[in-house]
């Protein structure tokens, strides 16, 4: 489906206030075109050459020919019975009746839009973060944050504003033309064709300027998307373009993309802007052709056209170029908003892999094992696991260590299918977890990273996401066995206190125990502990390991471990090297054996 097709789909939902919109539209224009035409009676008294008709033969009925018959009747006995001058006075009321009725549809239009407007892109915003949610993990490290806030925000904002609203005109425009069109031809048909052979001149030259603007925007829209990540990668990384001195480097990188966006945008703008002096020069060359052919018949042969009727036409035909500049105006806002469109649907469009099988398989508990079989894996071409093997019984503790880039975090990231196996398998209760609910899978599981990942919101909601019924009193028992219920009630507001963005009013120890906490009232069967201590200090340290060990009570752990004396006790460490599983069991036999953990032992220990 293309770009626009999606929109319209959005705006399906909601046809009956579009129906609206374009009814009360057709409505304000046929009032408008009867307030129009009152000009000939007007003109036709002020030249007083209105001619006197006598009472119609014809009954009265809704048709061109006998509303104007019985108007011309009723207008005639008025100037018989009371003057010319109280004529003008009920043609100048009808005026303003049909002005006012003009007006008043057009507002309506207007008013029933609004909503269809803005309900199609809170429509749109919702997709994208819904897609946002469901797109498995791997899509992110390709794209920048910045250009899918981008996207999110200013090309949403784009479609509104360019496409959507333009809809609504691209309507409009051509009702109000085809009305007047009609009447045109009703006054003169040889003068109307002798129009319509103009106008398509100006339509093609339109035509080719906004192919380019599309363009254009397209390459604007990227840009911003890059200049919004430089802001996003600036805001996160403050601290450290502080302490290494380097705001003049970052400056001038945002400057520079700032002033080619500047220059790109400053272009389409001003090809965006041609289009409404141009339609005037044009609109303006037909409209002088038009008096001089037009002239040129009221001249050779008055019962062709009366002046009065000539004029009328002038001032209709001069209605039509409004929604003729509109609809080349919609023309370029559609090719503009198009480069929007597009960078909007490449999100919508994008290939979930993560997917969830039909007829996938309800897991609520863990009793027997998880086990990695014959398992490698590979984010692009060179493997980051290699034939892995690994059995984890229900209670045990496993440890995977090894040396950074060996594949340890990506072994546990297959295991809640952040990422999806590319050869051999993982079982939970012999089940594959393939074939498992995802989000049942995921309920399986607690995870503590080395990350503490938090939300610019209180301690007391950062505990209990993901745990819907959890009561106050959960909480708080969850934040004791994570050794954090101390500091809390220590802080401002105790529980209720806002921990700024990603928890940055915390300290690092703190951030993670209020992670651990989380996971503590989760209640997982199985714990996935990604270093979790390693960017902690001694003392938080301590505290942060007393809660883990907590935690890991009674509970199948995976501890991913940089200080390997926080793994002496578990029941199985494997070593990992370049993807292979080199080393495994217990802490004293792998001393005994001489080999890469106890180089990595001694270097700790000696260091």
């Amino acid at each position: 489906m293309s770009g626009l097709g999606k929109i319209v789909k959005y705006m399906i939902p909601y046809w009956w206030k579009g129906v609206l919109s374009i009814l009360f539209s057709f409505l304000s224009t046929v009032f408008s075109l009867f307030s129009f035409t009152m000009a000939i009676p007007f003109l036709g008294i002020l030249f007083d050459n209105q001619e006197l008709t006598p009472k119609p033969t014809i009954p009265f009925e809704f048709s061109t020919e006998a509303v104007k018959s019985y108007f011309n009747y009723f207008l005639s006995q008025i100037i018989e019975s009371k003057g010319e001058l109280r004529a003008l006075l009920y043609i100048s009321f009808f005026i303003v009746f049909f002005v006012f009725f003009k007006s008043l549809f057009r507002y309506l239009s207007t008013y029933t839009m609004a909503p269809l407007s803005m309900k199609v892109l809170r429509d749109i915003r919702n997709d994208l973060n819904a897609k946002i949610l469901n797109l498995q993990l791997a899509y992110f490290t390709e794209e920048r944050k910045g250009d899918l806030i981008s996207r999110m925000t200013s090309d949403v904002n784009e479609i509104e504003s360019s496409i959507i609203r333009s809809f609504n005109n691209a309507i409009k425009a051509p009702i109000t033309i085809i009305i007047y069109l009609i009447s045109l031809f009703g006054m003169s048909p040889k003068l109307t064709f002798f129009v319509l052979l103009l106008l398509p001149i100006s339509g093609s030259v339109i035509g080719r300027i906004g192919k380019s603007l599309k363009r254009k925007s397209l390459i604007g829209q990227k840009r911003l998307g890059v200049l919004l990540s430089y802001i996003e990668e600036t805001l996160f990384g403050l601290r450290i373009v502080k302490a290494f001195g380097t705001e003049k480097r970052i400056h001038d990188r945002f400057k520079d993309e700032n002033q080619f966006y500047t220059r790109l945008m400053t272009k389409v703008w001003r090809k965006k802007e041609l289009a409404s002096p141009f339609s005037e020069f044009m609109a303006t060359t037909i409209i002088v052709l038009v008096m001089y052919f037009g002239g040129s018949i009221v001249l050779g042969d008055n019962s062709l056209m009366q002046p009065q009727v000539f004029m009328t036409y002038l001032i209709i035909f001069s209605q039509i170029i409004q929604p003729a500049k509109e609809l080349s105006t919609v023309y370029y806002n559609i090719q503009k908003g198009s480069a929007s469109v597009e960078r909007v649907s490449e999100v919508l469009d994008a290939k979930i892999t993560i997917n969830e099988k039909p007829n996938a398989t309800t897991i609520s508990e863990f009793n027997e094992s998880i086990e990695y079989k014959n398992l490698s894996f590979k984010y692009a071409d060179d493997y980051v696991l290699k034939d892995i093997n690994l059995k984890v019984n229900k209670g045990q503790k496993i440890a995977l260590v090894g040396q950074s880039g060996s594949g340890k975090s990506t072994l546990v990231d297959l295991l809640p299918r952040f990422y999806d196996v590319i050869e051999g398998s993982i079982t939970i209760d012999n089940k594959n977890v393939q074939d498992l609910k995802v989000k049942d899978l995921r309920s399986l599981m607690g995870i503590v990273s080395q990350e503490s990942i938090l939300f610019n919101d209180t301690i007391y909601n950062n505990i209990a996401f993901g745990s819907d019924n959890a009561t106050e009193e959960d909480i708080i028992e969850a934040a004791k066995v994570a050794n954090a219920h101390e500091f809390i009630l220590h802080t401002e507001n105790g529980y209720q206190t806002n921990i700024g963005d990603r928890g940055t009013k915390l300290s690092g120890g703190q951030q993670q125990r209020i992670s651990i906490a989380r996971a503590v009232l989760k209640n997982p069967p199985i714990l996935i502990l990604d270093e979790a201590t390693s960017a902690l200090d001694t003392e938080s340290e301590k505290l942060v390991q007393d809660a883990l060990l907590k935690l890991m009570e009674n509970r199948t752990s995976i501890v991913i471990a940089h200080r390997l004396s926080t793994v002496r006790d578990a029941d199985e460490i494997c070593v990992l090297q370049d993807g292979c599983i080199i080393e495994r069991g217990k802490h004293d036999d792998l001393i005994n054996l001489k080999g890469v953990y106890k180089k990595l032992h001694d270097l700790q220990v000696f260091a």
